[in-house]
């Protein structure tokens, strides 16, 4: 099966938390906090949103950070997605 995102919407999967911190320190698996950088899988066509028009910025394979309680969390195929709106994300990651 495959998400296809309508409107503004973006599909993200999120990326695994470490398991150590930069320092060294182990992180216990129920302490982690789930980390806020995704990978872009599928974005909507953009278009008319509350009566203005949505130009879509990311597009799929990007890395982004967005916003902590944004989206909706979805499963298909034993993998987690988030669905989020464009203005949920917060940044795209550029190496």
């Amino acid at each position: 099966m495959k998400l296809v995102p309508l409107s503004d919407r973006v599909v993200l999967k999120q990326m695994e938390a470490e398991e150590t911190t930069k320092s060294g320190i182990v992180l216990p698996g129920q302490n982690k906090e789930k980390p806020q950088q995704a990978e872009v899988v599928a974005v909507g066509p953009g278009g008319l949103v509350d009566g203005k028009e949505v130009e879509m910025k990311v597009s799929v394979g990007d890395k982004v950070i967005y916003s902590k309680y944004a989206g909706t969390e979805v499963e298909l195929d034993d993998v987690e997605y988030i669905i989020v709106r464009q203005s949920d994300i917060l940044a795209v990651i550029e190496a």
